[in-house]
This record gives C-alpha cells, structure tokens and sequence, in this order.
C-alpha cells in the first residue's frame, strides 16, 4: 500500500498521459504551453521509453515514392495529401518546439534504391507522386539521380537507379528524445517510468489508472482527462481498435572508414531503410520478410531478418567493404489497414493517439496537438 505522503503528492493530477514517447511527451508539452498551470503526469511502463521512439532510424521523412504510390491505392488521393500534411506539419512542430541543434536535423535528402529486380516499376511512379504533391510544396519533390549509385559505392549490379528527394532531413533520435524528456520536465510535467498501466475507470468525473510497478507496488492514479499514446501497446486497454504491433529489426555497423553515405535512404517500399550515424551504417527493416512473427509486441531479434540485413550490406549497400556488426536490436511501430493514425476521444474523459505506421518522428508532435485541441 502507499503511504500517506505518497497519496497526497504523487497521484492526482489534471492530465494523465499513458506512454513517454514522441506523441506523450509533445502531448504534455502541448498543454503545458497552452496552460502552464496544469498539472500533469507522465505514466510509462519501461524504464526507458517501450516501444520506437528510442530505437528508430531518425527519418525526417513523409514518405518515398514507392511508399507513396502503394499508399495512394489504398487510401485514395485526398486522404493521402492530407497525412502527407499532417506529416510535414509534425516535422515542422518538432523542430520548432526544440530547436534543431537540439535534435542534431541536418537537411541532407533522402534517396529511394531503384533494384534492378523491381517488379514496382517505380520510376513510372515518379511523375505521378510529383504531380500529386505539387500543391503543398510548389514544385516536383521527387527527382532520378542515377549518379548517385556510383557516388556513394553502392552496388551497380544490383541498383538500376537512385530517386532523390531534397525536402527530407535526418535526427538523432537519442538527441531529440533527451531533448524532448529535458523540455516537458523543464515545464514541470512529472515523469514515471516503470508504471504499467493494467485498467481504469471512470468514476464521479475523474479516471482512476490501476498501475501496477516493477517492485510490485499497485497504485491508482486518478486524473480528469487521461490520453493513451502507447500505440502498438494501445491494444492491451482497448482490444477492440484496429492496431497490428510491427517489430522492426535494426542493426549498426562499427566506425567506417572513408564512408561516402549521406542522407536517408530507403528501397522496397520503405521496408528497408539506411543512413550514415557516426560514420556507421545504420540499417532496419525487413518485416516483409517475416510478417507474422513480426506481428508481435516482444523485443526480440529475428535472426532470419538480422542476416537479410547482414546480406544486403555487404551485397547492395557496402559491396567490397569490410565491416562488422556492432549492434542489434528491435523496435515495436504500430500499423493498421491504411496509414491513417488513431486520434480519438472515447469519452469526455479517454483520448488515444496511436498508430503511427512507423512514422512517429513526423507524425508524434502533429498527433499530439490534435489530441491537445479535444482535450482542451
């Protein structure tokens, strides 16, 4: 049982949010910024923030042009310009509530890998998506840079192509998560980690959160409004929303010497996706290979994907370059049917924002100020 001191300090607040990621951090800074008098707590269940926000690739990206044609089917063309928006006004909102020396952004492209056994046929994509977004940026996004196949090292063999995009950029995704964590406790929202949230209720006007900790401690949190922004996790409160987890496998390579990679960059409908970190390569993806046992909440390395991803190194990326693998890990993104996320109000009292198909660097600071706008 808790003590004395502990429930008159430590367990009610005006605001509950369930999750420290991008979206529940820019969500307590929302509304801290617009009501400073708030009193806000932040509830996670790992000690660091569970999920991807720690362990993404840190793309400033909206979308490849792959990405954006096999998207375009399935969502239609007004739905798509609105998430490509809804994207860039994330992006914007990140970096001007953090500056960008505070996130390491560095506007260097990003590039899309042309394979030569592409059966997407992407370069007639091309113009399609160019005049597709013509409208929010004015001019033609997407542009071939055959050039650049040799200019990196990249293997001639195996890539036909490179398709070039000068609007999207690059984080560090530790940077900017420390940032984000310095930020909203600097406003004075309280964070703690360790905190799994089982259940709630509703009761007389308030939520009561039942959380149980890592030293087995249960405690009950009570709040007049409460926002879920655990995203793949969102699932173990509210089984009935549509949300499939999608691990994603990342690897980083030791120090490279003389490595010519810059930018961000992405093949096979963004399912593969590289970038130069520290003179590394950084290297995620290949739930395609696997989609079942990726379709899982549990951090663990799929050794069949780690090894595509060992392969495509050496073979597309790093031909005739030696390197060694220095880590590996796994990250939980959130998918539904189409790529439109969850910003919903249960009741006047539950909101969620989850299901960023694996754009919650773009997306999380968006996500969040429409959440803060219906909680408000």
């Amino acid at each position: 049982m808790i003590s004395y001191w502990e429930q008159q300090y430590f367990t009610e607040y005006d605001f509950i949010i369930v999750g420290s990621g991008i979206t529940g951090l820019s969500l307590a800074a929302e509304i801290k910024e617009r009501k400073n008098s708030a009193k806000i707590l932040v509830l996670e269940k790992g000690l660091l923030p569970t999920g991807a926000s720690t362990k993404n690739a840190g793309f400033a990206c909206f979308g490849s042009v792959s990405e954006l044609a096999y998207d375009l089917k399935i969502m239609g063309e007004k739905a798509l310009l609105e998430l490509v928006n809804s994207r860039i006004n994330g992006l914007v909102a990140l970096r001007n509530r953090l500056g960008d020396i505070n996130i390491d952004f560095q506007n260097n492209g990003g590039y899309e890998l042309v394979l030569n056994d592409s059966s997407n046929n992407v370069l007639e994509k091309l113009p399609i998506i160019n005049n597709l977004l013509y409208p929010i940026f004015n001019q033609n996004v997407f542009s071939e840079d055959s050039k650049a196949v040799s200019r990196f090292g990249f293997s001639t063999e195996k890539i036909n192509s490179v398709i070039f995009n000068s609007f999207e950029g690059q984080i560090d995704t530790g940077l900017m998560m420390n940032s984000l964590i310095n930020y909203v406790t600097n406003l004075g929202v309280k964070i703690i980690t360790g905190a799994l949230v089982e259940n709630y209720s509703i009761n007389n006007g308030q939520v009561s959160l039942n959380c149980q900790s890592s030293d087995g401690l249960n405690c009950h949190f009570v709040a007049n409004k409460v926002a879920f922004c655990t995203n793949a996790f969102t699932k173990n409160i509210f089984p009935e929303l549509t949300i499939n987890p999608g691990r994603g496998q990342v690897l980083v390579t030791k120090p490279i010497e003389n490595l010519k990679i810059k930018g961000t960059f992405s093949f096979d409908e963004g399912f593969y996706y590289f970038r130069n970190i520290h003179n590394r390569i950084l290297f995620g993806g290949g739930r395609n290979v696997d989609f079942e046992t990726e379709n899982t909440t549990k951090f663990e390395r799929n050794e069949t994907i780690q090894l595509k991803l060992i392969d495509y190194l050496q073979s597309i990326i790093l031909p005739n370059i030696d390197f060694a693998i220095d880590r590996q890990w796994a990250g939980i993104m959130a998918f539904g049917n189409d790529k439109s996320p969850i910003v919903k109000e249960i009741d006047n009292h539950i909101f969620i924002g989850a299901r960023l198909n694996g754009m919650g660097v773009a997306l999380g600071s968006n996500i969040a100020k429409q959440l803060a706008d219906i909680m408000m």
